[in-house]
C-alpha cells in the first residue's frame, strides 16, 4: 500500500515506522521547518538535515516521493495528487484545530486524536489519550482533549517550557543534556527559556525555528534513566492500532 502520513512528530513517525517496517510504501508531509520538540523521537530532524534515522530506519528529505520511506515539503495537495495514496493517517495532532474532512483524500482515511468523528471527517480514527490509547472508533467522534500530560519521575506539565512570545527560538543546547532548574536553555526575542525542573532534556526545538507564541519548546524528564531517543510508548501503541487497520 502507498500510506500518506501527514505530521513527522513522534506519533506520525511511529506510524510510518510501523507502516514501512511491514513493507508498504511511505510518505511523511510536514512543513519545512516543524516546531517539533520530541525530535529524537522522530524523523523531524530529516526537515533540517536531509535524513533522520528513527530505530533502524532512515527516512529521507526527497521530492521523490516513492522512494520508500520519504519526508516531503512539498504543497500537501500537490504531494496528495502525485503519490496517489491509499491510505491516509492525518498524525498532525492539533488539538483544538477543527479536523477539515479527509474522506475524499484517500480511500481509507485515518485520524489520529481528538476533534475526529468516524464517518464525518474520517473513514476510522484512532484514541491517542492514555485513558483509551490506541481504540479505534469506527463510527462517531474521539474523545475530547483532556487537559493534562502524563507524568514522568513524578514530573506533569510542570515539565514542559511553553514559548512566552512569538519569534526565533535560539538555543545551543541539545536534546539528552543534563540541566539544573533555573538553567538558561534558549531564548526566544529578549525572553529567556530556561529548565523548570533538573534532569534530562528530552524535548527541544531546533534552533533558529520560528515559533508562535504557546509553542512547547522544551521538556525535561526529572528521572534518572530518562529515555530521549527511539519510539516513545504511547507513539508505539498508536501505530499498532493503525497497522491493524491496513489489513482490516
Amino acid at each position: 500500500m502507498r500510506v500518506l502520513v501527514r505530521g513527522i512528530g513522534d506519533v506520525g513517525s511511529a506510524v510510518a515506522h510501523a507502516v514501512r517496517t511491514a513493507g508498504h510504501v511511505v510518505l511523511i508531509h510536514d512543513v519545512a521547518a516543524p516546531a517539533i520538540h520530541r525530535r529524537a523521537m522522530s524523523f523531524a530532524d530529516a526537515m533540517f538535515d536531509g535524513t533522520a534515522t528513527l530505530e533502524g530506519l532512515t527516512c529521507v528529505r526527497s521530492d521523490a516521493l516513492d522512494a520508500g520511506l520519504v519526508a516531503t515539503v512539498l504543497p500537501y495537495a500537490d504531494a496528495r495528487a502525485a503519490f496517489r495514496p491509499d491510505v491516509l493517517v492525518d498524525a498532525r495532532l492539533r488539538k483544538r484545530a477543527e479536523p477539515e474532512d479527509l474522506r475524499a483524500d484517500a480511500p481509507l482515511a485515518i485520524g489520529l486524536g481528538p476533534g475526529f468523528d468516524a464517518w464525518k471527517n474520517c473513514h476510522v480514527a484512532v484514541e491517542t489519550s492514555w485513558e483509551a490509547l490506541g481504540r479505534v472508533v469506527r463510527e462517531g467522534p474521539t474523545l475530547p482533549l483532556r487537559g493534562e500530560p502524563k507524568a514522568l519521575g513524578g514530573a506533569g506539565r510542570e515539565r514542559l517550557v511553553y514559548s512566552p512570545v512569538a519569534g526565533a527560538f535560539r538555543t545551543a543546547s541539545h536534546i539528552g543534556d543534563r540541566v539544573a532548574a533555573g538553567e538558561t536553555v534558549g531564548s526566544v526575542g529578549t525572553a529567556t527559556v530556561a529548565a523548570p525542573i533538573a534532569g534530562t532534556i528530552r524535548g527541544l526545538v531546533h534552533d533558529g525555528i520560528a515559533v508562535a507564541a504557546g509553542t512547547k519548546l522544551l521538556e525535561v524528564d526529572p528521572r534518572p534513566d530518562a529515555v530521549v531517543a527511539g519510539l516513545g510508548e504511547r507513539p508505539r501503541a498508536i501505530a499498532v492500532a493503525v497497522l491493524g487497520l491496513l489489513s482490516y
